[in-house]
């Protein structure tokens, strides 16, 4: 699953990695939530690679209104082909969501839950797999371009944290998954080859629950939950000062 994720990438840099015409002037984000906007680049009708603001929540063209979209911020990658909600953007509206670290819960034993940030080693910026849909109001006729991601199962370490993960692109796979003449088969493909083992996670604070929290300080590493219960017992502490570990993901 994917419900919370940061983009704090620089609007430039960002149109230097995804290659894409427009210049837009974007606001970091540390904590974007379901039915926000949220940047996204597609393919156009010239060729040519273009960012765009789509509203996260995908809401199929049939819908009655963009309640369902909070409901289908995901998309089960092993399923998109068939499910009548997200098979016609499968097979024609696919885009690459931009991001840069996810966040994903871990449930304690004491219970509660331990948030943690998952990115690429240096940081960099990445994209989801992501499907889009164009939605007419009924009522008004005013349209809304909404987006969805596409999630797999979780493997290796990150499984200890949850059972899903979203999918992402390895850079040599964009074009595949923006070419729509490309067949379902190929862009399958191209969601089973992003970066897996190379991806780190560590802990935060669980300010990040809150939407309205979005500011650097969400990101900031924290003291993991097994330290701190080691230390009440009377176990060694930790020696103050060291920056808490990552932890390599899919090993």
């Amino acid at each position: 699953m994917c419900g919370r994720y940061s983009i704090t990438t620089p609007s430039e840099a960002l149109r230097r990695i995804f290659g894409f015409v427009e210049q837009p002037n974007l606001q970091a984000r540390y904590n974007v939530a379901p039915t926000q906007q949220v940047p996204a680049v597609r393919l156009g009708e010239d060729g040519e690679r273009h960012f765009s603001l789509l509203r996260w929540g995908l809401v199929p063209f049939w819908a009655k209104d963009l309640a369902i979209g909070s409901r289908m911020i995901n998309a089960r990658a092993e399923t998109l082909a068939e499910k009548p909600a997200f098979r016609k953007a499968f097979a024609k509206r696919r885009c690459l969501i931009l991001a840069d670290g996810f966040y994903e819960w871990r449930k304690l034993e004491g219970g509660g839950k331990q948030p943690y940030r998952i990115t690429l080693p240096d940081g960099a910026p990445f994209a989801f797999a992501g499907l889009w849909e164009t939605w007419r109001n009924p009522a008004d006729g005013e349209t809304v371009e909404t987006c969805t991601i596409a999630t797999t199962e979780a493997r290796g370490a990150i499984a200890e944290i949850h059972h899903r993960m979203p999918v992402i692109l390895a850079p040599e796979s964009y074009d595949t998954w923006l070419a729509v003449a490309e067949d379902s088969e190929a862009a399958a493909e191209a969601m089973a080859t992003g970066p897996g083992a190379e991806l780190v996670a560590h802990p935060i604070s669980t300010r990040v629950n809150k939407v309205t929290n979005d500011d650097p300080g969400i990101i900031e590493p924290v003291e993991e939950p097994a330290a701190k219960a080691a230390s009440e017992s009377g176990a060694p502490e930790k020696k103050a000062g060291k920056k808490p570990a990552s932890l390599p993901l899919f090993e």
